[in-house]
């Protein structure tokens, strides 16, 4: 069973990408054409959003360089401690709402410091699986498409990143 899933696998993505420019062609679409149309849209889209891209970038920098961090950390830990929740983690959990790519260069520090299948290691791993870029997300793709009021995406979607944080939490406590 596991030879034929990983055969399914590693040929799913070549077939998928062979089919549909087939059928698009079976069906009389342009496909060349198509795609090219699509990549100067697609560029397009890119130059729009270099602002946002940039600005947000710009804001996480300050963010950390600032000692912001640092200051929420320090005031975090005590209670975290308290409640059985390892303060390691709060950098992380801080940054993944802002960048992806930040907090995986948390997430792999922790898991050089700790371990990777630590207690924090795991949890830290959970996190960075089930959460996503909030703000990075609201400000490059809303911005790129003109949406200005997005104050109840604010909410929900840092609603869903503490709810993925304390799921990860428990769910790593009753697994591990």
């Amino acid at each position: 069973m596991y030879t034929i899933i990983s055969e399914l696998s590693r040929w799913a993505i070549p077939v998928v990408l062979l089919l549909i420019p087939l059928i698009a062609f079976l069906r009389g679409v342009k496909v060349f054409e198509t795609f090219v149309e699509g990549a100067e849209q697609g560029f397009h889209t890119a130059i729009k959003t270099i602002p946002f891209l940039v600005a947000m970038l710009v804001a996480i920098s300050i963010f950390r360089a600032s000692g912001a961090m640092e200051l929420l950390t320090g005031f975090l830990s005590p209670v975290l401690d308290k409640v059985g929740i390892p303060s390691e983690i709060l950098p992380h959990a801080v940054m993944r709402p802002l960048s992806g790519g930040a907090a995986l260069g948390i997430a792999t520090d922790i898991i050089k410091n700790h371990g990777p299948d630590s207690f924090i290691g795991r949890l830290v791993s959970t996190m960075q699986g089930s959460s996503d870029t909030t703000f990075f997300v609201l400000t490059l793709y809303f911005g790129s498409v003109g949406i200005k009021k997005y104050r109840y995406a604010i909410i929900s979607g840092l609603v869903a990143d503490f709810t993925t944080l304390a799921a990860s939490i428990i769910i790593c406590k009753i697994m591990f």
